[in-house]
Parts: C-alpha cells; structure tokens; sequence
C-alpha cells in the first residue's frame, strides 16, 4: 500500500486529574527520524514512544508532542524543597555571624533563593500513567498513519496515470526507431559506396563502417529494458510496504535508458519523445519523494 510521507494526528486520553494530549506529525525525509517533547515526568518514557512510532512509520521526520494538562480538581500546588531550604538558611546564618549582622535570616529571602519553591504536578498512580500515555500515542499515530494512507491513495492514483503516459511514449518511440535504422541504413550505402571509389579501403574497413553505423542508432535493448523497469515500477507500487527508495532507483534506472535513447537515435521525432518522457519522470519523481 502506497503511503504519503505527510500527515498529522492528535489523540486525548483521560487521567483521574486531568489529560494527556498525543500530537504527531510528519514531513518528507530521506530516512526515518523521530523527534520527541515530552513534559518533565515523561522524561523516563522518551525511547518507548520512539520504538513505538518507529514500529508504524519507517520514513519521514516524524516529531510527536506530549501534553498533561490538569483538570479543575487537579492537586497541582506550592512545593518545597525543605533541604534546600535548610542549606541556603544554614549558608545565610553562617554569612551573618561572621559579619557580625544583627539582621535576622528572613523567610522571604530563603524562598526567593532559586529551586527552593516550585509547582507540583499531580500524576495518577506511577503504574497506570506509561500505560495512559502509550494508548495516546498509539492513537495518534493511529490517526496520523490513516491521513498518511488516504494521502498515499491520491499519489497512487496520480503515479498510475503518469506511468500510463510513460508507456504511450516509449510506444511512439519503439514504433519511430524501425524507421530510424532504415534511413540509417540508407546513409550507410551512401557512405559504403563512397568509400568503394577509394581503392585503399579494405573488405574490413567497410564492414568496420556498417557496424559502427548500425550499432549507433539501435535502441532495441534500451527499449526492452525501459519496458522492464516498468514492469518493476508496476509491481512495486502493488507491494504492501514501504515502496519510496524502490521507487525512486528504479527512476533512475528508467531515466538512464531514456538518455541512453536520447543519444543513440538520431532523429528529431524520437528527440522530442526523449523531452517529453524527462519531464514526465521528473513529475513522477516529485510525488515519489512524497511516499514512504
């Protein structure tokens, strides 16, 4: 099944205090990279959510997003750090008997030290949160995998009739070189007979002449192989895989015979052919960087 490379997915799952959120997204890419944001208590969950995604999507640069938010009840409050506290109070004391101070240590400077008040975040119980979250990023790739497989439909259906385009062409072509070789055949007389009225030419020059010649304008085993890399192309988009990389080599390939046509047939119909088929595999290129 083909699949597009660009999709989107968010996915909500509920806490007894509140929510996570799961949004995934992804982009072209050459390979497959995983970008994660986690709130600071999902830290320790960072490589689980990548072996997941990864185990669904193999290409593209993929960035997920995760979010806890707090419900009205929610026990997110004041924390302390009572041995911070107590070491800034202990530092502060010992600074003003040496000084001789007569100020005392207040609570308000203690509290404006940095890390010594901060903000709980209430989380269910330690064993049902990694559960919660794994079934929201699942979901949400669920959701991104599914706008990747209607995207990739489209592409599908785009490819089929590009590649059908493909096959009118190479036809016009394979139906012009027949007559190609025949006016290269005719040039080759011309040129044999020429070279007849010079009595220093050998038996082997000619026929070294001949081959040359014909050699230069037959495209039969271009053609054979054009049609061959089509046949791949065609089965390869039937694959229910992962299908971009095949996809594109064997443009590459299919491109290489079509330059290879180009520079052997001599002739300004089959030329215009050549153009005409470039610019079709450079359109099927462009959608074939979008699947992945």
């Amino acid at each position: 099944m083909i699949k597009s490379m660009t999709g989107y997915g968010k996915a909500e799952v509920d806490l007894p205090t509140g929510r996570i959120i799961v949004e995934i997204r992804s982009v072209n890419h050459r390979y497959g990279e995983i970008f994660v944001k986690l709130p600071r208590m999902f830290l320790p969950f960072e490589n689980d959510i990548k072996k997941a995604v990864s185990q669904r999507l193999k290409r593209g640069k993929i960035e997920v997003f995760v979010q806890r938010e707090e419900s009205a009840g929610g026990t997110a409050g004041p924390a302390v750090n009572l041995p911070l506290a107590r070491s800034y109070y202990r530092a502060f004391s010992s600074i003003r008997e040496a000084l001789g101070l007569a100020e005392e240590v207040s609570l308000a400077l203690i509290a404006a030290q940095k890390d010594v008040m901060g903000v709980s975040e209430s989380v269910a119980a330690p064993e049902s949160v990694p559960e919660e979250l794994m079934t929201a990023v699942q979901r949400a790739t669920d959701s991104l995998d599914a706008m990747r497989s209607r995207e990739g439909e489209t592409l599908l259906d785009d490819l089929r009739k590009r590649r059908s385009l493909l096959s009118v062409i190479i036809d016009r072509v394979a139906e012009r070189s027949p007559l190609v070789v025949a006016e290269f055949a005719a040039r080759i007389k011309e040129r044999v007979a020429q070279l007849a009225l010079d009595s220093t030419v050998t038996d082997e020059r000619l026929a070294q002449e001949v081959a040359i010649m014909a050699d230069r304008c037959d495209i039969t085993e271009e053609l054979v192989r054009f049609n061959s890399h089509l046949q791949q192309f065609d089965e390869t988009l039937a694959l229910n895989e992962p299908v971009g990389r095949k996809l594109d080599f064997l443009l590459q390939e299919i491109n290489r015979e079509v330059n290879t046509i180009g520079s052997k047939a001599n002739d300004a119909e089959i030329a215009l052919c050549v153009v005409e088929l470039k610019a079709e595999l450079e359109r099927i290129r462009e959608q074939v960087q979008n699947i992945e």
